[in-house]
């Protein structure tokens, strides 16, 4: 989808300090020989900290940073991929009590790991319905330390870490322009992420772990009808990235940075460095191994530590990739405009 006019206003993050890989080695909770094939370096850990809290605080940031009053926003986006707090409550609803007030319509969005990216495309689509609306705020956090999680064997080459982010999407001109955001689904994938599970009762609900590992091994020692898409997760990724850059009017290698899944080193260079034809050195891996894969937030993180630390300047494109359960593939493509006065 182009989405001519939209920019981002402001962005912002909380991201607790990060845990050293060797601590973890060296406390038993992650096995050396994955330390060394991975190469992740730490996993941002919050501790006790409510994940609504630290999705309040980003907010805050991006709100500031935007010059934006919050009860003038005209929609809060708020997605996640693991439990925000007692369930049955919304916790889209901390963020309109201690933020932006009850007029203004709170959502809450649950595409996995892609969130933010399908947050993005029904913002641009809410924005664009009415020439009276100018601003929406998106929001994901998420805080994996609880006893159903395992944030250092979640899955192959996985290692999960804590933190919240949040960017304002706005008519009025911005320090980057969204130009594109599109997805694509593989529908006959679904039960890549659940096999060998019964769909009910719900795992939570039992106290059943999470561990994505065990669930595809079971995939892969009893394929299904339709396994066969995960030798076109390839092409998918490609796809969705070319139709990203091709709808931004741009190609793959005018590319400044490419911002994916805060995954193993391997994960990133194969299934997406090198797929898009780019060196590492154009990806945001240094800086996700250092904080883990923070569910819907990744992205949006990379693009404010970008941002934040000088390394990008004004007509530079930074792609967006993301991957979710579902299967689910999306790509964003950003333009920056300027440097902004925020990033000290």
């Amino acid at each position: 989808m182009r989405t001519p006019d939209l920019y981002f206003g402001g962005i912002g993050s909380f991201l607790p300090p990060s845990v050293p890989v060797g601590q973890a080695v060296a406390d038993g909770r992650y096995p050396a020989e994955e330390a060394e094939a991975h190469g992740y370096a730490g996993a941002a850990v919050a501790g006790d900290r409510p994940a609504p809290e630290m999705a309040l605080e980003a907010a805050h940031t991006a709100v500031k940073r935007a010059g934006q009053q919050p009860g003038e926003l005209d929609l809060l986006l708020y997605t996640n991929t693991w439990h925000q707090g007692p369930d049955g409550w919304p916790p889209q609803a901390y963020l309109q009590r201690h933020l932006t007030g009850g007029t203004v319509p709170a959502m809450e969005v649950r595409q996995g790991c892609n969130g933010m990216f399908g947050a993005l495309e029904l913002a641009a689509s809410y924005l664009r319905a009415d020439p009276a609306r100018q601003a929406a705020l998106l929001v994901a956090a998420d805080n994996y330390g609880t006893p159903l999680i395992d944030r250092w064997r979640l899955g192959f080459g996985l290692v999960v870490g804590d933190a919240a982010a949040a960017v304002v999407l706005t008519t009025r001109p911005g320090f980057a322009r969204l130009l594109s955001v599109c997805s694509v689904t593989a529908p006959e994938g679904e039960d890549l992420h659940r096999s060998g599970e019964p769909l009910f009762p719900p795992s939570a609900t039992v106290g059943r772990t999470q561990d994505f590992g065990a669930r595809l091994d079971h995939y892969r020692a009893n394929p299904p009808e339709g396994a066969r898409v995960l030798m076109r997760m390839p092409d998918y990724t490609l796809d969705v990235a070319r139709q990203a850059a091709g709808e931004a009017g741009i190609e793959l290698e005018d590319l400044a940075r490419v911002a994916y899944v805060n995954h193993s080193r391997e994960v990133v260079e194969y299934r997406c460095m090198e797929l898009l034809g780019l060196p590492m050195s154009k990806s945001t891996w240094e800086f996700g191994r250092t904080i883990g894969h923070c569910g819907a937030a990744d992205q949006i993180l990379a693009l404010e530590h970008l941002v934040t630390t000088g390394q990008l300047a004004p007509g530079d494109h930074v792609l967006m990739l993301g991957q979710a359960p579902g299967v689910l593939l999306s790509a964003a493509v950003v333009r920056i405009v300027d440097v902004p006065d925020w990033t000290g």
